[in-house]
């Protein structure tokens, strides 16, 4: 049963045990912690103090919206920033700083370009400040360390001024690249319009008359022409019939002029009055049909006025007894006869106004089969131009697209020339440090301390493992192959009690003043950050 008992109590730490080695190993614990945190605090006194400025730079949007002038430019600002730093890091860059500020002279390890190039880079630093909510860049910081912090200063200012004008100098350029690329399409796109252009000319040159675009105006003057044509037949018959009917009234007039009615009424005048008495028929048809302004109404009237005219002048005739004599010289032309004469002239004019009115219907007749063959070739030219002009629909789409593309670039160029669009501000100006950014001795202080307690207990494991004697009355048990039936007790003699006591005052007073001396050089470190 205490066998088991002592099993059970050497499976759980044995707390006991590592007290009486913190109390047998005190001092080699604390003497490697307080030495190794004096080493490491007072190295941040030793090394060269570095002053840090820093500048933040805001990144703002453009003043003008979007929807009126868009940029032309790279919207990443990452990627731009990026481009930005590389090229400011560049050795070429900071070897013009260097040698403008006269840094890094009095270095013996950067006694090279490249190691001093080496050297500003790593004392460069550039940090993004991006927006929680959408992960935007809003702005960036810039911060350089030096031994002076004038210069510290100066080089921050160089870097800042570099940033910002960098930043112009690449959105102008990319502006104005953007618009010379575009006016670059934009000129073959007009050359390329341009010939489309000439084949569309040159295939209306061709096909003049028969264009779609002309349909309906042909289908129009086809119809004019057709009213025209059947009005110049209506006018063409009735010009025929009224030759036939002043042939009429001249062979009535020469076949009565020697002979006499019975009443003494010439022969002809019967005729006259049933061709007068048939207008006048035809005349009260046509105006039930028609108003007074139509053409046949009108012509009708002046048909019905010359017949009555001629009736007129047969009554007005002289009135003579047949002579066979007077006849025949009549015929024969050696009497003048004033009504033959006027019927024979009205006659020779309808003969030229049938001749005109004909030769105008073949002419009409000519013109409505020539627009006739322009509507029917209209289905074949209407594919063949839809085909010339689908390339011009084209070329002029793109023209006109590029056009106002490149009016859109000018404008966002502009925009960038007068630093309107997306553009770098100082928030806040290069500052002027008033204390060393390094080392920072309270970290160093902080540093000393973890770093104390790990040499301090490597320090006291060594020693305990180094040390091969017999402290507890366990490691004796566990020695000893049998129990132990007694024990002797320890006989203390006055001057170990004396030795122990002046041993332990001796850790208590190195203890506290290891406390003062660092809790004075944590207060000094605080001071001084």
């Amino acid at each position: 049963m205490v066998d088991l008992v002592e099993e059970q109590n050497s499976e759980q730490p044995n707390v006991e045990k590592y007290l009486d080695i913190m109390r047998r190993r005190y001092l080699h614990l604390l003497l490697p912690f307080f030495l190794t945190w004096l080493v490491v605090w007072g190295s941040s006194w030793v090394l060269q103090p570095l002053y840090k400025s820093s500048t933040q730079i805001l990144v703002e949007q453009p003043t003008m919206p979007e929807n009126y002038v868009a940029p032309n430019v790279n919207e990443n600002l990452q990627n731009r920033l990026q481009s930005i730093t590389q090229q400011i890091l560049s050795r070429t860059r900071l070897l013009l700083i260097i040698d403008k500020l006269h840094l890094y002279g009095d270095s013996p390890s950067s006694s090279t370009e490249d190691a001093r190039v080496t050297r500003m880079r790593k004392d460069i630093s550039i940090d993004l400040v991006k927006d929680i909510r959408n992960n935007e860049i809003t702005a960036f910081r810039i911060s350089y360390s030096a031994p002076d912090p004038r210069f510290a200063q100066q080089v921050t200012t160089e870097i800042k001024d570099l940033f910002i004008n960098e930043n112009n100098r690449f959105r102008q350029e990319e502006s104005q690249g953007t618009t010379k690329f575009i006016e670059d399409q934009l000129e073959a796109a007009r050359v390329e319009l341009a010939q489309q252009e000439a084949k569309v000319k040159a295939f209306e040159g061709g096909h003049e008359g028969i264009l779609p675009s002309q349909a309906t105006s042909n289908l129009t003057i086809l119809g004019g022409l057709q009213t025209q044509l059947q009005n110049e037949q209506d006018s063409l018959n009735q010009s025929k019939q009224q030759r036939v009917y002043l042939q009429a009234l001249i062979d009535q007039n020469r076949a009565t002029r020697g002979s006499l009615k019975a009443d003494g009424t010439p022969t002809g005048l019967v005729e006259v009055d049933q061709q007068l008495a048939r207008l006048r028929g035809e005349l009260v048809d046509l105006s039930s049909r028609y108003t007074d302004e139509y053409p046949d109404v009108i012509k009708l009237k002046e048909q019905i006025a010359k017949t009555e005219k001629v009736r007129k002048e047969l009554i007005a005739a002289p009135k003579k007894p047949v002579d066979e004599a007077a006849a025949s010289r009549e015929i024969d032309g050696l009497e003048t006869n004033a009504p033959l004469a006027q019927l024979q002239g009205q006659l020779k004019a309808n003969q030229l106004e049938i001749s005109n009115r004909e030769h105008r219907i073949d002419e009409l007749q000519e013109r409505i089969n020539e627009y006739q063959a322009r509507l029917n070739a209209a289905p074949a030219t209407e594919q063949q131009f839809a085909e010339v002009t689908r390339g011009y629909e084209q070329s002029k789409s793109i023209y006109d697209d590029l056009l106002k593309k490149k009016n859109a670039s000018e404008m966002a160029t502009s925009m960038e020339q007068l630093q309107e669009g997306e553009h770098f501000t100082v928030l806040d100006p290069p500052s002027l440090p008033a204390k060393p950014d390094f080392p920072n001795r309270l970290k160093f202080c902080g540093i000393g301390l973890g770093l104390g307690l790990v040499v301090g207990a490597i320090v006291v494991v060594g020693f305990e493992f180094a040390d091969d004697r017999l402290y507890s009355e366990t490691d004796l048990k566990a020695l000893l192959p049998m129990a132990i039936l007694s024990e002797i007790p320890e006989v203390v003699h006055p001057s170990d009690v004396a030795r122990s006591r002046r041993r332990m005052v001796l850790s208590w007073a190195m203890t506290v003043v290891v406390v003062v001396v660092i809790l004075a050089g944590t207060t000094i470190s605080l001071l001084e950050s």
